[in-house]
């Protein structure tokens, strides 16, 4: 659904596309950077009236009865910044001020420049715009067959004088006129496909943007038809006369040499009431017009579709307006309670209910302690999620692939083998572990090789010692009466009564000193 809105700008040419933008891309930088809002209230300020004219120090006094406290040196900086982007230009204007130091703060004057003004107006209007449909302003096509006409009188006699003043108010009108209504009727058509290709368009609000789209299109495409043909023949008219026409439009004063460029208004070339013209039909392209009466039959076309869509049951393609009879008539006969449950039953409002399936190929790594938040889903049937069906049906299971389930499992005892292998690296490292303090994976070994400790000490063992050979790790255990093994963490100490804890390489064996080898 779309309306070309490029006839007034007649397709770039390549000497256009292939021009550097780039310092008309960079004044859009202050809508989008950290402190945008300072920027934005600056711009109002020198964008509120006409050639303002303004210090750092005046722009932080104004700001600041707007609420929005900027002291002078931020003022100056973001003032600089825009001046660099192109925004604002340097104003020097004579200061008089009572001190130096004021001196310095006043004698940078900036005001807005010409694209910087004109940026900061765009971007206010679509600042304070809607997300809702635009009205179409349908009324200037007759006002645009008005001023053409006025242009045929014009020029169209050779004997009569020609107005320039008026001549150009014409044009002008003519060329304004069609830019606000194209630009009028894109952001209406843009805003009926954004509502029509909702899926959740019901209801009332179906039956409101439904008499929009059927009231007010057709209504537009009235004044299309009733307009759009009166135009063409004017234009065609004017065609033929466009260089009396052209001739007599009144020059800038004074900026009619080569030192200046001057951006003209529209209609002053031949070129653009061409394209002015081929909008309307005058070429071999598709025509405004035409583009306008094709959008709002793709709007109808969807709108049928959206109405069928919400008559039909999801995925079946039939109807359901014989069930929802029914179901109406019995809601009608039955009583509260049943009407509560019957309720319940047809649109699922009953408590939550385990429906007694679980995963296809049962992993390992859900257990029952696993948060269903973190576990893998389950795939439903259609015929069990829609219709409380438990009939097998559908495809059939895939055969499990036990290479893959081999293969991750090992790939998990690798990695708890090389966590392990470092924690009893890191009691290696520690020796005594008296006020040692301890990674969690290192505390979590030394606690597992305890219950061992503790039985052979309660047996009757002064020093016991405690190997484990895939580790090469060989924990020692002396019983000291009296005295504790504290060990910390980052999330808490132990502390072990009546027993010094060392750990060692396999090939230890003094028990004295902890040195000597054990065979």
């Amino acid at each position: 659904m779309t309306v070309d809105e490029d006839g007034l700008r007649g397709g770039a040419s390549a000497e256009d596309a292939a021009r550097d933008t780039s310092s008309q891309r960079v004044l859009f930088s202050y809508l989008t950077v950290d402190a945008a809002d300072d920027y934005l209230a600056i711009m109002r300020l020198f964008t509120g009236t006409l050639l303002t004219d303004l210090s750092a120090e005046e722009v932080a006094k104004q700001l600041a009865e707007r609420e929005l406290p900027l002291d002078p040196d931020t003022v100056e900086s973001r003032c600089r910044q825009l001046v660099e982007w192109g925004n604002l230009v340097r104003s020097v204007r004579e200061t008089r001020v009572p001190t130096v130091a004021a001196y310095h703060r006043s004698r940078s004057r900036y005001q807005v420049s010409k694209l910087g003004g004109r940026l900061h107006r765009e971007a206010e209007e679509i600042l304070r715009a809607v997300d809702g449909a635009r009205e179409v302003a349908r009324e200037l096509l007759a006002r645009i067959v008005e001023s053409l006409n006025q242009i045929l009188v014009q020029v169209g006699q050779i004997n009569r004088p020609i107005d320039g003043e008026a001549l150009a108010g014409a044009v002008t009108g003519v060329f304004n006129d069609h830019h606000m209504f194209t630009e009028s009727v894109t952001d209406f058509y843009a805003y009926l496909a954004s509502v029509l290709t909702r899926y959740d368009l019901a209801g009332e609000e179906y039956v409101q943007f439904k008499a929009l789209l059927l009231d007010y299109v057709d209504l537009i495409s009235a004044d299309v038809n009733r307009n759009a043909p009166e135009i063409l023949e004017r234009l065609r008219a004017l065609l033929r006369l466009i260089d009396r026409v052209l001739e007599n439009l009144p020059a800038v004063p004074g900026l009619d040499g080569e030192l200046f460029v001057v951006e003209r208004l529209p209609g002053r070339t031949r070129s653009e009431w061409e394209q002015l013209a081929v909008w309307y039909g005058a070429g071999d392209a598709r025509s405004g017009p035409d583009q306008l009466r094709a959008a709002a039959r793709q709007a109808l076309g969807q709108l049928i579709t959206n109405a069928r869509r919400m008559l039909t049951a999801s995925g079946t393609g039939l109807s359901r307006r014989a069930d929802l009879l029914k179901l109406a008539g019995w809601f009608h006969r039955a009583d509260s309670d049943t009407a509560h449950r019957l309720y319940d039953a047809a649109f699922g409002c009953y408590p939550a209910r385990h429906l007694l399936i679980g995963p296809e190929e049962p992993d390992v790594s859900a257990g029952p302690g696993m948060s269903w938040w973190d576990s893998p889903p389950v795939h439903v049937p259609v015929s069990l999620r829609e219709r409380g069906d438990r009939a097998a049906r559908g495809r059939s299971s895939r055969v499990p692939d036990p290479g893959a389930d081999a293969q991750r499992l090992l790939e998990r005892a690798r990695r708890q083998s090389e966590v392990r292998q470092a924690a009893a690296a890191e009691l290696l490292a520690a020796g005594s572990l008296h006020r040692s303090r301890l990674s969690p994976a290192a505390r979590d070994l030394l606690l597992d090789k305890l219950s061992v400790l503790f039985a052979a000490v309660s047996a009757g063992g002064t020093v016991v010692d405690h190997r484990d050979t895939d580790l090469g790790l060989l924990l020692r255990a002396t019983l000291t009466k009296g005295r504790a093994t504290v060990v910390a963490g980052d999330d808490g100490t132990v502390t072990i009564d009546d027993l010094t804890l060392v750990a060692l390489p396999l090939g230890a064996t003094d028990r004295g000193t902890g040195l000597a080898a054990i065979a």
